[in-house]
């Protein structure tokens, strides 16, 4: 049968974190150098849960050690590793290189200096909310659906429990106290799934402080 969430998560819910953080990134990791995908991810995970660190580094190296046999694939009680660009020869001994990466962050203090986002994956991490209301109410099917972008906006705010709306208002904040160029605005939008453009030829961080207005 297959893995319940609860063993899902013992045995590989970090180890499925650090895989997910190289979506859409090359699994590029040498002995000298973590990949850009893995600094995201060390760089989000020191600032937020530093304790998961030493799961994900015993996760990758026990899957690498002891990678599922035929019994456990015929029953389905496995993780299935998403494709990484990797050949099945290599792809055990990345996964130790990726512990090794983790554990020499966290023996030698080797911490990411806080940053912008810099991959798909930590941008959803660090704007969990936001990207909930552009992916969802914010496709390119919004001016059918909804008209205007302060209707969208109204209708997420009637839709959502008010203290989701509050963590959604905190983190346009967090992400305008950032300073970014205008175009990195733009492009973190996409990144969370926006598809259309902001309103009245505003640029995108004045919209965004608008919505974080409306919602206030």
């Amino acid at each position: 049968m297959a893995l319940t969430p609860l063993e899902h998560d013992r045995r590989y819910g970090e180890l499925d974190q650090v895989l997910r953080a190289y979506a859409g990134r090359p699994a590029d990791d040498t002995e000298e150098k973590p990949s850009a995908a893995l600094t995201a991810y060390l760089r989000h995970t020191w600032h937020t849960r530093p304790w998961a660190l030493a799961a994900a580094e015993s996760q990758l190296r026990e899957y690498a050690r002891t990678p599922p046999g035929r019994l456990r694939v015929r029953l389905g009680e496995f993780y299935a590793l998403p494709d990484l660009g990797l050949d099945d020869a290599g792809i055990l001994d990345w996964l130790t290189l990726v512990a090794d990466h983790i554990r020499r962050s966290v023996e030698e203090g080797l911490v990411p200096p806080p940053a912008k986002p810099d991959t798909h994956w930590e941008w959803h991490a660090r704007f969990p909310e936001l990207g909930q209301l552009l992916g969802g109410w914010f496709s390119q099917d919004m001016p059918d659906e909804f008209g205007t972008h302060e209707a969208a906006v109204d209708d997420y705010a009637e839709s959502t429990d008010r203290h989701l709306v509050a963590r959604l208002t905190g983190e346009i904040r967090e992400l305008l106290a950032l300073g970014l160029e205008e175009s990195e605005y733009s492009v973190g939008a996409a990144e969370l799934g926006m598809e259309v453009e902001a309103p009245d030829r505003l640029a995108m961080s004045g919209w965004l402080a608008l919505v974080a207005a409306r919602l206030a």
